[in-house]
């Protein structure tokens, strides 16, 4: 397939990828920093299947749409709106963003940004995310098997993540 050929939904899933790729840069560079400063890891185990269900959505989505597939301009428009919440939820947890599911015992819980709200916004968005690209281009079957695919690992992950930061919830140590 020619650069020429490919239709919003490719380049969509093109520009989402280099998004994740970067996201992955600056993950692994703040877990290298949270190890290095006490942190650990809980729950690895379960990662892998994470990064493969993303790397999935994205590659269903760019063989099963159309090049030329017609796109709901809204949902598109939401979609954009959910990366820009992604950024909000990287930027507020600032060095303690990773990929992974990693607690410096001693550190502030983040309390600000969408954290004022909702416990594990960026679970949100992605669910939302995995929905809504495919519906945007009417492939209602991949929105289902992903949403519930993520759902599935997020019963696993949320818990894990849970249960690691309950000793900070206790101690009542933010940084608002």
């Amino acid at each position: 397939m020619s650069f020429s050929a490919l239709g919003l939904a490719q380049w969509l899933v093109l520009a989402v990828a280099a998004q994740r790729l970067g996201e992955l840069v600056i993950a692994r560079r703040n877990t290298v920093r949270l190890i290095e400063a006490g942190g650990i890891e809980a729950g690895r185990g379960h990662y892998h299947s994470i990064v493969f269900l993303h790397a999935a959505w994205l590659i269903a989505l760019f063989g099963v749409v159309a090049p030329t597939a017609s796109a709901n301009i809204w949902l598109i428009g939401f979609f954009v709106l959910l990366q820009a919440a992604r950024l909000w939820v990287i930027a507020s947890l600032g060095r303690f963003w990773t990929t992974r599911v990693i607690t410096v015992p001693d550190a502030p819980l983040v309390a600000r940004g969408p954290y004022r709200w909702v416990r594990h916004p960026n679970y949100v968005i992605v669910a939302l995310e995995m929905a809504v690209l495919p519906l945007a281009f009417d492939e209602w079957r991949l929105a289902a098997v992903f949403f519930v695919a993520n759902g599935i690992l997020m019963c696993v992950r949320i818990p894990i993540e849970n249960k690691v930061l309950q000793a900070r919830r206790r101690l009542g140590n933010s940084d608002t």
